[in-house]
C-alpha cells in the first residue's frame, strides 16, 4: 500500500482541521483492508495502530502539507513507514505523565515493534517515521 495525500499546513499550536483527522481513519481502514486481502489478519491489529499514530503525529506535529503512508512486505517483516516532508528532531518517545491526556503515542509504536519482534525509527533527516514487525511473531 502506497497513499498520498494532502493536509492543510497551519501554525504551530494550532490543531487541524476535522478533514485532516478524517484522514487517519480512512489510512487506517485501507492498512487493515490490505493486510486482510494477503492474508496477514493475525498483524492487522498491531499494524492498524501504528498506522494511526505515525499519520497522526504527521498531521498534528508535521506543519508540513503532504503526508505519504507506505505499508509494504520485505524480508519476513511488515514494514510501516510515514512521510511528512519535514524534518523532525523528535525521534525518542518522550515520557507522559498520568494525567496526560497526549503524547504516548511514540511510546505504543516503540512498545508494538519491542513485542513484534521489530524496531522502528525515524529516517530521511526525521522526514520519515518507521516500524518494521516481524511477521514470524505474529503467526
Amino acid at each position: 500500500m502506497n497513499a498520498t495525500f494532502e493536509i492543510k499546513q497551519r501554525p504551530p499550536g494550532e490543531l487541524p482541521p476535522p478533514e485532516d483527522g478524517e484522514k487517519v481513519g480512512i489510512m487506517r481502514l485501507r492498512a487493515r483492508q490490505r493486510l486482510c486481502a494477503r492474508g496477514l489478519s493475525c498483524i492487522a491489529d498491531e499494524a492498524v495502530l501504528i498506522v494511526s499514530e505515525l499519520v497522526t503525529n504527521a498531521i498534528v506535529h508535521s506543519g508540513g502539507r503532504q503526508v505519504t503512508v507506505t505499508v509494504s512486505l520485505r524480508d519476513g517483516s511488515l514494514r510501516i513507514e510515514v512521510h511528512d516532508g519535514v524534518p523532525s528532531r523528535h525521534g525518542h518517545p518522550g515520557s507522559p505523565r498520568d494525567a496526560d491526556e497526549h503524547g504516548r503515542g511514540l511510546v505504543l509504536v516503540q512498545l508494538l515493534a519491542e513485542e513484534g519482534r521489530g524496531a522502528w525509527g525515524v529516517a530521511n533527516g526525521g522526514t520519515s517515521t518507521w516500524c518494521e514487525l516481524s511477521l514470524a511473531a505474529h503467526r
